[in-house]
């Protein structure tokens, strides 16, 4: 405050918004000449409760000696300093004393108070504590009239977006006694009942019923008896953008000139609301004619078969839009996208109306080409652990290809597939460069946890179990032997190596699996290998006692190459493998499989799949693509070529060698429905088949229909069926079947999709059965369910889940149906 008699200063600083008054700080005037440059002798500071008086000093940024003009920049400038600390409410500055050039100055502060405690009552403590969080009231804080307005709207505004439009919220402060310039603060918060939008009405529609209005909102909704899935809550922003949402309708009626006129609420006695919504319809347009502009690579024969819009249809710009730039999905057919995968990356696409006439709109596709790109530097960062070829090899797009839109999307989905990245944030940088007419990319990859661990063990039946197993997915055999490599183990190859180890009183499985995915490094060609034990001892249930003498032993191995195919495109694989077991019986009878207990039955066969896979672009939630095998098991036709009369030997002599033959279709279709759900369709049939008709059907390699689908610990080569809503194995007799047939559909909603743990949740519809001969196949004699589940993968354990499924029809010998049932999942398949 700059005082004196003749002249006094009283403003407001618009540049600051700075108040400075004038009040004599002593009887005899002081008086000063405006705007001279006076020498600053000293400055003392008043009202202090808290702060020293150093502090404020510092604050200003004034110094003892230095020149300074009042009134000038340099005093406005402490003030607003002052100001700026947020822990003065006022600062108002004076003279207290001149002498010759030398100015005393005063500053007198008005501290903000600090808060001590805050109590908020009237809601849940946990509610309490996340809006105490969010407001940033906390302890310390100072309290300023713009954070009690800004809490206090926050508090309010939070409850109104989750329907409680009556929200009250109360801020009051006391003084606290106990410390220095602190107040304790009390919210109070009345939420009241939460207001349910009761109607929606339209007014001033003609062409398009209020029905598939108030469905193209898809935030606002009228509440009804049993809508649990949405609510029917009035949130402002929501109602904004579901307006806009009915004119983007009736703009795909052709009505372009459709506006609102009007939206307002009203009460109703019972608390809840209704919305009205008044609407211009305007005329209906149709396309009057669409003609291309600068296109000289595709002729406006080629473009016509991406627009896919006639002349005279009705007009929808929405269709328009998509047809021309693309609706945002990864196969988009659009001409647009039909220049980017040409290499034309710097062309430009534009839908321009250009004339209407009457009820007539005609367009014009003006098409900048430019010249086509090639790639410059194609660049991975982000794999730490897995070596650069292992990525590399995956890429679609190399330096001097030319820029294709498509192999980028490919390239990501195959780096998804590989399991060693987190699928959802691979991101392709693009740097084109208009100049030379080149683009340099670098894929941001994320690792993430591609091993997993099974260490469990229980007691049960008398006996501990104990099981290890370890699943590594990106092993580097060529470090095995180097020391260096072990951080814990040799890994970046992206080979699979699996060691799996359980053991009991009475059993003991070991297995051993190997695959190199490109052998030789160069191609896509599999190699694997396999090889596994097992030896069961007789146990009685009864007596808790182990018969050594009474033995099964097992062992297998097998041995796969796997090639991606070129034709009829590069989704397509064609795999063979010849496997091998050996069971090797000694006073060990096997029940239902086979009808002898001592002796040794041998399957060797060969195995071809033929399939397809374009799933992803993430492996554990697919959104897009379809995935299929067709599969064909034999194994040598021995009773067509030994001569043996198999009506009369012995079944030892009989199953001395297997002879069977398998052929099998897997499906499975990933459609994006609305939002983040996904349509997953799935149909499956299996066939195990004879060379000669008194041998019939193998004893081994049967179906098994029915439960999660999980096979654990069997030995005759069996394939489990899952069908939930039914218990393991119930849907085929105890020998298992010969056929089966499957169809699904399940919906999934994808929780969170990080790489420590993806989530989603899924509703599905399966049926299936299973048949003991040929002339009882009948694809629609089905049983049927229906259910909800979840899944959670964790790279360290694989997939988790649990459903609760209801089976619709009885188990084969039963009349009563099989009703609800919890399945759980472990390491299913995704």
């Amino acid at each position: 405050m700059i005082n004196q008699p003749s002249d006094s200063i009283k403003k407001i600083d618009l540049s600051t918004n700075i108040k400075i008054d004038s009040i004599p700080k002593q009887v005899s005037p002081i008086t000063f000449e405006r705007g001279k440059a006076y020498e600053l002798g000293g400055i003392t500071v008043t009202g202090l409760q808290k702060f020293s008086e150093q502090a404020v000093k510092v604050f200003s940024g004034l110094k003892v000696g230095q020149e300074i003009r009042l009134p000038g920049d340099k005093l406005t400038s402490a003030i607003k300093k002052l100001y700026e600390q947020k822990q003065f409410s006022n600062v108002d500055a004076y003279i207290t004393q001149i002498d010759g050039n030398v100015v005393y100055l005063e500053f007198d502060v008005t501290e903000l108070p600090q808060l001590n405690n805050i109590t908020i009552n009237g809601i849940k403590k946990n509610k309490a504590k996340e809006l105490q969080k969010d407001t940033e009231l906390k302890k310390g804080a100072m309290v300023t009239d713009n954070l009690l307005v800004t809490s206090e709207n926050y508090i309010r505004e939070n409850f109104q977006e989750k329907g409680f439009l009556n929200t009250k919220v109360t801020v009051d402060t006391k003084k606290d006694t106990t410390n220095v310039n602190t107040v304790d603060m009390l919210v109070h918060v009345d939420k009241g009942e939460k207001v349910k939008i009761k109607n929606i009405y339209f007014d001033g529609n003609k062409e398009v019923s209020d029905k598939k209005l108030r469905k193209a909102m898809k935030n606002t909704k009228e509440s009804f008896l049993g809508r649990f899935w949405k609510g029917s809550k009035y949130i402002e922003d929501d109602f904004k953008e579901d307006l806009q949402s009915v004119i983007d309708k009736y703009s795909e009626k052709g009505h372009r000139d459709a506006r609102i006129l009007s939206d307002s609420i009203s009460w109703n006695t019972d608390g809840s609301i209704n919305v009205h919504v008044g609407l211009e319809e305007g005329k209906k347009y149709y396309f009057g004619g669409i003609s291309y502009l600068g296109n000289k690579v595709y002729t406006d024969q080629q473009l016509d078969q991406y627009l896919r819009i006639d002349k005279g249809q009705v007009y929808n710009a929405k269709v328009l839009k998509e047809r021309v730039l693309g609706d945002g999905t990864p196969d988009s057919e659009d001409i647009s996208s039909l220049y980017q995968n040409s290499g034309y990356i710097f062309s430009q696409v534009n839908p321009v109306e250009t004339k209407v006439e009457n009820d007539s709109i005609f367009v014009e596709i003006r098409i900048a080409e430019d010249e086509p790109a090639t790639l410059r530097k194609v660049t991975i960062n982000g794999n730490d652990k897995t070596n650069d070829h292992v990525a590399y090899r995956q890429i679609r797009t190399r330096p001097g290809y030319l820029y294709r839109k498509d192999d980028i999307i490919r390239t990501i989905r195959e780096l998804g597939q590989l399991g060693f990245f987190d699928p959802e944030s691979i991101t392709p940088d693009l740097k084109p460069n208009y100049y030379d007419k080149t683009v340099d990319i670098d894929y941001s990859v994320t690792e993430k946890g591609a091993s997993q661990i099974e260490l469990q063990g229980g007691y049960g039946g008398g006996s501990f179990i104990g099981t290890l197993g370890l699943s590594f997915n990106n092993f580097s055999m060529r470090n095995i032997f180097n020391k260096k490599a072990y951080k814990p183990l040799p890994m970046g190859d992206g080979q699979s190596l699996a060691l799996r180890l359980q053991k009991s009183r009475f059993y003991t499985t070991s297995s051993f699996s190997f695959t190199e995915p490109w052998l030789g490094g160069k191609r896509p060609q599999s190699l694997s290998f396999s090889i596994y034990q097992s030896k069961q001892f007789r146990y009685d249930y009864t007596t808790r006692t182990v018969d050594k003498d009474q033995r099964l032993n097992i062992i297998g191995a097998s041995i796969g190459l796997g090639k991606r195919l070129k034709w009829p495109d590069d989704y397509f694989t064609l795999s063979q493998t010849v496997s091998l077991q050996r069971y090797d019986l000694k006073n060990y009878p096997l029940g239902n499989i086979l009808t002898f207990s001592t002796g040794v039955s041998n399957n060797l066969a060969y195995e071809i799949n033929f399939g397809r896979k374009s799933a992803g672009p993430n492996p554990i939630f697919p959104k897009t693509g379809s995935e299929f095998n067709v599969g064909v098991k034999a194994t040598f036709p021995y009773s067509l070529v030994n001569d043996k009369d198999y009506t009369s030997i012995s079944d030892q002599e009989k199953y001395k060698w297997l002879e069977y033959y398998k052929v099998s279709f897997k499906g499975k279709w990933y459609t994006p429905l609305f939002d983040k759900f996904v349509l997953m369709s799935n149909a499956e049939v299996g066939i195990l088949g004879y060379y000669n008709k008194d041998l019939g059907y193998s004893p081994f390699e049967r179906y098994f229909i029915g439960g999660d689908g999980l096979a654990t610990f069997q030995l005759d080569g069996r394939e489990t069926i899952g069908l939930r809503g039914y218990e393991n194995s119930t849907l085929s007799p105890t020998a298992g079947s010969p056929i089966y047939n499957k169809f699904q559909l399940e919906v999934r909603y994808p929780v969170t999709l990080k790489p420590s743990a993806s989530i989603y949740l899924l509703g599905f519809l399966e049926a299936g059965n299973s048949y003991d001969t040929y002339d009882k196949f009948n694809p629609f004699e089905l049983k049927r369910s229906a259910g909800l589940g979840v899944r959670i993968f964790m790279p360290a354990f694989g997939l988790l889940g649990i459903d609760f499924a209801h089976g619709f029809d009885p188990i084969p010998g039963q009349t009563i149906k099989s009703g609800w049932q919890t399945h759980f999942i472990i390491g299913q398949q995704f």
